[in-house]
């Protein structure tokens, strides 16, 4: 089994607004993103499972030509409330990183 993170060429996090987070995984070559899209395991339910949110809520896309996966998220509390600990986002991606990928 091998995790996410070694497969990616860049895992990233960042404010797609105020109210939403939105997550980035990149890969270098057709070959290993079309293994992560078939394995089924990078989803909008596992998404949904890792940041604890409905899975109604996760907008989820595949982007074919830029093998990529991109997904996004209402932020846990909006963008410079006092209990946001991350004003940027961008720290926000690690629970994605150790998705197993078989």
């Amino acid at each position: 089994m091998t995790i996410l993170a070694e497969l990616a060429r860049l895992i990233r996090s960042k404010n797609a607004g105020p109210f939403e987070l939105t997550f980035d995984i990149m890969f270098d070559d057709a070959a290993t993103y079309e293994r992560v899209k078939r394995s089924g395991a990078v989803s909008r339910e596992a998404v949904a499972a890792r940041y604890g949110v409905a899975v109604n809520d996760v907008k989820f896309f595949f982007c074919d030509h830029a093998y990529a996966i991109k997904a996004s998220i209402p932020r846990p509390y909006f963008q410079g409330d006092p209990r946001d600990s991350d004003g940027h986002g961008g720290q926000q991606y690690a629970p994605l990183m150790d998705i197993e990928i078989p």
